[in-house]
C-alpha cells in the first residue's frame, strides 16, 4: 500500500533545522533507481526521483510522476507546488532551466568547489535558494524526515552545499565501469513522455569511462571538503540489500532496522508506488522484485570495447576493488 504521502499537508514548517537530503550521486546506468526505489520503503524517507530534472520534465513538459498521474495532476506535487511557490507555474521552470547552464555544470565544479569562501553569486543563489524551497515542501508534505534525490549529477551536488538550510549527505555510488559502458549503449524507451519513440541518450563506451571518471573523481573531491559522504557499489547492494539498507539508514539518521523493514525478505523487496519526477523506468514497477545483479555486460559488451573501458578508468576500476581484490566482483 502506498504511504500516505499527504497525511501531513498542514504540519508547519520549521524554518530553523536544515531539511535532510539523502543524494544519490554517481553516473547514470550505476543502479541507483535500483537502490533509490528500495530505499524509498523505508519508514521516514519520501523519494522523489531525479529532481534535476523536475524543472523540464515536470513543470514544463508535464511527464508523468512515478504513481502514474502526469505531473500536473499529481495530489502530491500540487501539494508541494502550492507549499513551496504557491503553485506551478511555466515561469518557474523556464527560469530554472535558463540558470541550469549557468551554474550547474560539470566544468563549474572548480569553482563551486570554493563557494564556500566567498558570497555566491547571485544566479547560484537563486538557484540553491529554489531547490532548498522544494526540498523543505516535499518534507513537509510527506512528513518524512528524509527526501532521497536521486539526480546523480555532482555539479549539483556541488551547488547544494552552499546552503546551510540543506543537509546533504551523499550516497556516492559506483559501478563497474563495463556494466555502466555497456548499459549506456542499450536503447531504453520512456514510457513517462507519451512518445512511443522518445529514448533515454544513449552513450559510446568511450564516452562513458571519461564520465564515469569525472563524476566519480568529483564525489571523492566532495567528500574531501567535507560534505558527509559515503561510498559504496552496486554489486556490494545487490548481494547483500539489508546490509546496504542498514548502513544507509544509520548514515541519515534513522532507526538502522525496525520491525516495519516488512518489505524486504532477502533480496525480495515489495515496492509500493513512489512520486518520483525522473529516472529509469524501472521507478513505475511496482510489487514484489527480486534483486538480482546485472551483469549482461559480460556477454554483450564487445571485448574491444570491454578492453578500453577498462583502460581508460583502470585507476579508479582497480581502487573501487573490480580486479580480483577479497570479496570483489572479479574480471
Amino acid at each position: 500500500m502506498e504511504k500516505d504521502i499527504l497525511a501531513h499537508v498542514t504540519q508547519p514548517s520549521n524554518a530553523i533545522s536544515p531539511v535532510r537530503i539523502l543524494y544519490l550521486g554517481g553516473l547514470g546506468r550505476s543502479g541507483t533507481t535500483l537502490l533509490e526505489r528500495v530505499l524509498g520503503q523505508l519508514p521516514g524517507t519520501c523519494s522523489v526521483g531525479e529532481i534535476v530534472h523536475l524543472w523540464r520534465r515536470g513543470v514544463l513538459d508535464d511527464e508523468r510522476c512515478g504513481c502514474g498521474a502526469a505531473f500536473s495532476e499529481c495530489a502530491f506535487w500540487t501539494a508541494v507546488g502550492e507549499r513551496a511557490f504557491g503553485g506551478w507555474d511555466r515561469s518557474l521552470g523556464e527560469r530554472m532551466t535558463q540558470l541550469q547552464p549557468q551554474v550547474d555544470r560539470t566544468r563549474f565544479i572548480p569553482r563551486l568547489a570554493t563557494a564556500s569562501r566567498r558570497p555566491p553569486a547571485p544566479q547560484l543563489a537563486e538557484y540553491v535558494d529554489t531547490f532548498a524551497r522544494l526540498y523543505r515542501a516535499i518534507g513537509e508534505v510527506s512528513g518524512a524526515p528524509v527526501v532521497i534525490d536521486s539526480s546523480k549529477h555532482s555539479s549539483l551536488a556541488f551547488c547544494l552545499r552552499t546552503d546551510p538550510r540543506v543537509d546533504l549527505r551523499v550516497a556516492h555510488v559506483v559501478r563497474d565501469s563495463r556494466g555502466v559502458a555497456y548499459s549506456w549503449t542499450k536503447e531504453i524507451r520512456r514510457p513517462e513522455s507519451g512518445d512511443p519513440g522518445s529514448l533515454m541518450a544513449r552513450f559510446s563506451p568511450s564516452r562513458s569511462a571519461v564520465l564515469w571518471n569525472g563524476h566519480n573523481v568529483s564525489f571523492a573531491l566532495l567528500a574531501r571538503l567535507g560534505t558527509p559522504t559515503v561510498r559504496l557499489r552496486y554489486e556490494d547492494f545487490v548481494a547483500a540489500p539489508a546490509g546496504t539498507l542498514e548502513r544507509l539508514a544509520s548514515f541519515v539518521d534513522l532507526p538502522a532496522r525496525a520491525a516495519a523493514w516488512d518489505f524486504l525478505d532477502g533480496r525480495t523487496v515489495r515496492l509500493s508506488p513512489t512520486h518520483t519526477v525522473a529516472g529509469n523506468p524501472m521507478r513505475f514497477r511496482t510489487g514484489e522484485l527480486t534483486i538480482r545483479r546485472d551483469d549482461e555486460w559480460r556477454d554483450r559488451l564487445p571485448a574491444r570495447s570491454r578492453a578500453l573501458t577498462a583502460a581508460l578508468t583502470f585507476p579508479l576500476l582497480a581502487g573501487y576493488g573490480y580486479f580480483g581484490r577479497s570479496g570483489a566482483p572479479g574480471d
